[in-house]
């Protein structure tokens, strides 16, 4: 399965909600939307889903020698934002329901279940009623329901949400297992602890356009315009003297006798450590890298009305 999304805009009475969004996936890949409330996410997944049609640009998905313009029911397994299941009935029959649904047969569905269900420690619960269950473990059901009956393409929004961080171990050790199965995952979530474990490419939005784009490590060379070292001195050294220093553009104390240092953009690193030992004896010089939070919260800082583009 390939997925083509080629310079699509969706617009809402005033509001441009997407605007020349370009990407591609591959089969098998781990996908991630990411950017805050209002960036476009959903807007993108609405329209994968053939719920709305772009203005303009094109949609194409490619499995077994056939082309759609958006995902094909039987091909899809999703989770919206919005969840739809029936609280008065079981676990086991709000399962199968769902799974018959999508052509499979009561005994399929029942072997599909028990393994999904195993997973999620959810086995001895099956014949519980969904309201009796926390909000979490509902999520659980949500997350089986929409892999049941094997779809090519995964699009989960927000799979982690209302999970306490042992459950969304539990939905990253999820996800990957579907990645194993050859499913193609597209997930878009706030957690960017989680994202930064599993995705094969992100795509970073805000207002609607493409900030960051990439792998994680494309990612990080775009948006990683600072250098930083956390370092170690043997013994105390001020805040005055390290801003004397032309090598350090900033500096941030941490406990004992460790600073956070952003390197000025003029200086190599071995003159930067030239300036620090006229200081005192360095205990440790280790290189920061920026992880994916980071590189998120400067991105959308940079893109806020007002900010630097």
């Amino acid at each position: 399965m390939q997925l083509i999304v080629t310079a699509i805009n969706k617009a809402y009475a005033s509001v441009q909600a997407v605007k020349q969004v370009s990407f591609q996936i591959n089969s098998g890949e781990i996908f991630a939307l990411l950017g805050p409330n209002g960036a476009g996410k959903s807007s993108i997944i609405r329209m994968l889903v053939g719920m709305t049609r772009p203005d303009s640009g094109s949609i194409m998905i490619s499995y077994q020698d056939q082309h759609y313009d958006h995902v094909p029911r039987r091909l899809l397994g999703y989770l919206p934002e919005d969840r739809g299941l029936y609280p008065d009935k079981s676990i086991e029959k709000n399962l199968l329901y769902l799974a018959q649904l999508h052509g499979l047969t009561k005994a399929q569905a029942l072997t599909e279940m028990d393994g999904w269900l195993q997973v999620f420690e959810l086995t001895e619960r099956r014949h519980d009623e969904l309201k009796q269950l926390s909000k979490g473990n509902q999520q659980k059901v949500q997350l089986i329901a929409a892999v049941l009956h094997q779809p090519a393409l995964v699009i989960l929004d927000e799979p982690f949400s209302g999970l306490d961080p042992i459950n969304q171990e539990k939905v990253v050790e999820f996800l990957r297992q579907l990645k194993a199965r050859g499913m193609t995952v597209i997930l878009s979530a706030h957690q960017m602890a989680m994202v930064e474990k599993l995705a094969d490419h992100m795509l970073l939005m805000a207002h609607g356009q493409v900030v960051l784009a990439g792998t994680l490590e494309h990612i990080r060379a775009q948006g990683q315009s600072q250098r930083q070292m956390k370092v170690g001195f043997a013994a105390a050294v001020s805040m005055e003297q390290l801003q004397q220093l032309s090598g350090i553009a900033s500096a941030e104390a941490l406990s004992g006798h460790y600073w956070l240092l952003t390197l000025a953009d003029t200086v190599t690193v071995a003159l930067c450590l030239q300036q620090l030992l006229q200081l005192a004896e360095l205990t440790q010089v280790e290189m920061q890298t920026a992880d994916l939070h980071q590189l998120y919260l400067a991105a959308m800082a940079k893109h806020q009305p007002g900010g630097a583009v």
